[in-house]
């Protein structure tokens, strides 16, 4: 019987078996580090701000799709 894989474990998985996952983890840490470059601004401009909420909804999404192929591999490999 295969031992349940903790969150990490399974995340470590994913990223070198599964290129879509590997894809939306590269892109939500660019997301992740333009909110902070964003954010280490000393004065943000309302455009700036708009250009926040905007790339955090994207990253938002690109959570969720991480989430469901994680969780559609916990579907499958409970066989």
């Amino acid at each position: 019987m295969m031992e349940k894989l903790s969150q990490e474990e399974l995340k470590a998985y994913l990223m070198a078996s599964n290129e879509e996952y590997r894809n939306l983890a590269e892109k939500h840490a660019e997301y992740e580090r333009m909110i902070e470059a964003l954010e280490a601004k000393a004065h943000m401009t309302p455009e700036d701000e708009d250009e926040e909420h905007r790339i955090k909804k994207l990253k938002l999404r690109i959570k969720d799709q991480m989430f469901e192929i994680m969780n559609r591999h916990r579907a499958e490999s409970v066989v």
